[in-house]
Parts: structure tokens; C-alpha cells; sequence
């Protein structure tokens, strides 16, 4: 793992942002990008009720290789990405991923190429439960 990568991890308790701020504290940084991705109350017009993820046994080594991959092809000072997994209800926080670069520009970047490459390539999938009664899978193979 890159030195610039201080935190991966996937965890089946409340996230903290604090925390993921924290790991990516660095003096050479001007900005810090944040994304905290949390469960809406309504997927496609219909109202959510609850959601569940699960992860693949290779998930947290998959978000490694995208984070090693996010800092070697980025100008930044550190980067972390958590995600979280089990029964979640709207409003709770699903993902925080931070990134600290020299320059805000690199910062927000660097965190959205992040986030947008876990949520397309690491095997975490959300089970939505929606109010209806009905429910649906997204991010399955």
C-alpha cells in the first residue's frame, strides 16, 4: 500500500468522518476533499425504508489497489476511504473517502475520481428495502 493511502477499511459499525479527516491531516496540504455518501429517503421516485450492504471477502483489498492507484496517478498528500457494511437506515453514512493535496483543484479531483472508481469497481452491493414492500439489489455481478 502507498504511503499516501493512511486509511481503507470496511466496517460494520457507524462510520466516523472525524476520523477519516484526521488520517488524511497533512502539513503540505492547502485542501482537503471530503465526500460523505449517506442513504437517501427515496431511489427512483420510490421512498426507501432501509438498505443493507454487503461486501465481498476482496472488497477492502480491491479499495486498496483503487486508493494505491488514485495517489500514484494524482498530485496529493494523502488519501483515505472507508466504507460501511450491515443494515443502515436514512440518514446514516454509507462511505467517507477524504483526499489532501497541495491545491484545492487536485484535492476535489483526486476524491471524486476516488469515490467514483470504488463505487463502479469494488464488490460492495446495496440491498434496498423500499417502502412499498418491494425491494432491490444494485451493484451485483
Amino acid at each position: 500500500m502507498s504511503e499516501l493511502v493512511r486509511l481503507v477499511d470496511i466496517r460494520d459499525q457507524e462510520l466516523s468522518v472525524g476520523e477519516v479527516f484526521a488520517a488524511v491531516t497533512d502539513p503540505r496540504a492547502g485542501g482537503v476533499s471530503v465526500f460523505i455518501g449517506t442513504v437517501r429517503e427515496a431511489d427512483g421516485g420510490r421512498p426507501v425504508k432501509s438498505l443493507g450492504y454487503s461486501a465481498h471477502p476482496s472488497a477492502v483489498e480491491r479499495m486498496r489497489a483503487i486508493a494505491d492507484s488514485v495517489a500514484d496517478a494524482n498530485e496529493v498528500q494523502a488519501l483515505a476511504a472507508v466504507h460501511r457494511v450491515g443494515e443502515l437506515q436514512v440518514g446514516d453514512i454509507a462511505v467517507v473517502v477524504a483526499v489532501a493535496a497541495a491545491h484545492r483543484g487536485s484535492a476535489i479531483s483526486a476524491c471524486r475520481e476516488l469515490i467514483d472508481e470504488l463505487k463502479s469497481s469494488v464488490p460492495i452491493w446495496k440491498h434496498q428495502q423500499f417502502m412499498d414492500g418491494t425491494d432491490e439489489w444494485v451493484g451485483t455481478p
